[in-house]
């Protein structure tokens, strides 16, 4: 549910088509290069010239990377005497238009970025009140993929800092709709009201923001910027904090899988591909857990001295396929425990995948049951490992050894050469503010407590909305008045019948809502609006209630 603000409704009236009902425009999550994590202000023309005909020398642009980006820095100071940006000729002598003609003779879309604010983050000329006149010379340049950060804003016509930033952002949607051809459309708004950002203590206006922007445009970062190289004018490598901030931004991607579909994607921000701090298996870490999420592919590194072992991982077809799955679907948390993640999601053509973590500093071996997976564990099933392209027959659980900060990524099939495997939505349910997880606590009742990656915190969701722990095979979560435990199965039990939003509110058929209170009390309670005790996670798979 959701309640339409004055700047919904004028936009609504204007007629905006939402990306997530008309997905053409980017039918898969895009693939690329931006220069910012990597190079910063630090750009110029040949920096562009010279990736693309290295992303094309080392197989990048076959593999799909086929969006070339440019972010900060490029404008001038000021603008023409008719208000239209204007590139820096001196980083830029050629000018827009011929680099985007040099990139998309090489098979590249053009990327460009600008910020909704008055200035961009880099004190450049921002696009607050110069929205149409802006879509129009990036269209004149050959823009197809555009950028639009959130500093400086300045508001306007008494609207708060949250109103701001939707009017904008629905400003920049309706604007390009006008255009001759749609522009890929990045947006930064999420990342201003993320945890990690916004000054309030809650995510109130974080799940909002991510609400409207799912109809804007195709991608949307939700969270911090990745730490950069070297935030420095010489661009010297800073290192340290690199890996903690790519785990920083996989925590905050794992509580957002509702909102992705075909044609908008939870982006959480560039591949940071060759930092010297961080090893091979931290790199190839952050590719799988990225490609599981379904999620934006955009490199920032120096393309010409990519390392073999690093363009190997980059161009592994397989776990790129994973990425590009016609489902378009996130993968979400079956189970957490200190050190190991797993995560699962379903594949088009009727497969599993299981993708497995280790967040910590020392050798792991986990052991994954196939019915966390929500499949049958008395069937013989296939797995095979994407990272070597080796396929092993395997029974009711498969077991992992995994190297510090390593993960594992399988495509699970069935062996009796049956095409699609019958998959119940499995996994955890989790609070996304305070990350606790629904735990059957006994046989009759449920907590929230410190997700410990045992049975009674994975939970099956039936097509039915009925909800049982992986603990147990006769008891269901039931709201009795505001009370909620576990109960034997009644098929006449409204109080066993579940349905789920994007809104993140797991709600009973009377219209009440899950609710966690204070010391991991469940209850359910009267419908509130994006509240923080009110906002789960579920199992992917599990059918959204619009």
């Amino acid at each position: 549910m959701s309640f339409l603000n004055p700047v919904t409704l004028f936009f609504l009236a204007a007629g905006a088509l939402a990306t997530v009902q008309d997905p053409k425009v980017a039918p898969r999550p895009p693939m690329g290069f931006n220069n910012w994590a990597r190079f910063m202000c630090n750009l110029n023309e040949t920096l562009f010239t010279t990736t693309a005909d290295a992303m094309v020398e080392k197989g990048l642009l076959a593999a799909g990377y086929n969006n070339i980006n440019l972010d900060d820095c490029w404008p001038l100071k000021e603008r023409t005497a008719k208000k239209e940006l204007q590139w820096d000729p001196k980083i830029f002598p050629h000018g827009m238009p011929w680099l985007a003609d040099y990139l998309h003779k090489r098979g590249f879309n053009f990327g460009i970025y600008t910020n909704a604010g008055n200035m961009t983050c880099g004190l450049y000329p921002g696009s607050q009140d110069h929205e149409e006149i802006d879509a129009k010379t990036f269209e004149k340049w050959g823009v197809d993929y555009l950028k639009v950060d959130g500093c400086h804003m300045d508001l306007q016509k008494n609207r708060t800092y949250y109103e701001e930033f939707e009017y904008r952002y629905k400003l920049w949607h309706q604007v390009m709709g006008k255009l001759k051809k749609p522009f890929i459309f990045s947006q930064s708004a999420p990342a201003y009201f993320s945890p990690n950002f916004h000054l309030d203590l809650n995510n109130t206006d974080w799940y909002r923001t991510m609400e409207y922007v799912r109809e804007n445009g195709e991608l949307a970062r939700h969270s911090d910027d990745i730490k950069v190289y070297g935030n420095n004018p010489e661009n010297i490598f800073e290192p340290g904090g690199h890996w903690e901030s790519m785990m920083n931004n996989y925590d905050k991607e794992v509580r957002l899988a509702r909102y992705q579909s075909c044609g908008y994607y939870n982006d959480p921000d560039f591949l940071i591909v060759d930092w010297p701090d961080l090893s091979l298996d931290e790199k190839k870490t952050h590719f799988a857990l990225w490609s599981s999420f379904s999620a934006p592919l955009i490199l920032s590194a120096w393309i010409p001295d990519l390392m073999d072992d690093d363009v190997a991982y980059l161009t592994n077809k397989d776990i790129i396929a994973v990425d590009q799955d016609a489902l378009c679907e996130q993968a979400t948390l079956v189970s957490q425990t200190e050190a190991i993640d797993v995560l699962s999601k379903n594949l088009a053509n009727g497969d599993r995948l299981l993708t497995v973590l280790n967040k910590g500093n020392a050798t792991k071996t986990a052991t994954v049951p196939l019915e966390r997976l929500g499949i049958d564990p008395d069937v013989r099933y296939k797995a095979k490992d994407l990272w070597t392209g080796k396929t092993q027959s395997v029974g009711s659980s498969i077991t992992i050894k995994l190297h510090k900060r390593q993960t594992a990524i399988y495509r699970v099939s069935a062996a009796s050469g049956a095409k699609k495997l019958d998959v119940t939505p499995t996994g955890q349910i989790f609070n996304t503010f305070t990350m606790n997880c629904l735990t059957a606590s006994s046989r009759s009742r449920v907590r929230f407590t410190v997700c410990d990656g045992s049975d009674e915190q994975v939970w099956r969701v039936s097509s039915a909305g009925r909800i049982s722990p992986l603990s147990t095979d006769d008891r269901y979560l039931t709201a009795d008045g505001r009370d909620v435990g576990l109960e034997k199965l009644d098929k006449d039990d409204k109080g066993q019948l579940w349905s789920y939003g994007v809104s993140g509110n797991v709600a009973t058929k009377g219209g009440f809502v899950l609710e966690e209170r204070t010391k991991g009390e469940v209850v359910v309670g009267k419908r509130g609006y994006a509240l923080d005790s009110q906002v789960f996670a579920l199992p992917g798979g599990v059918k959204l209630d619009k």
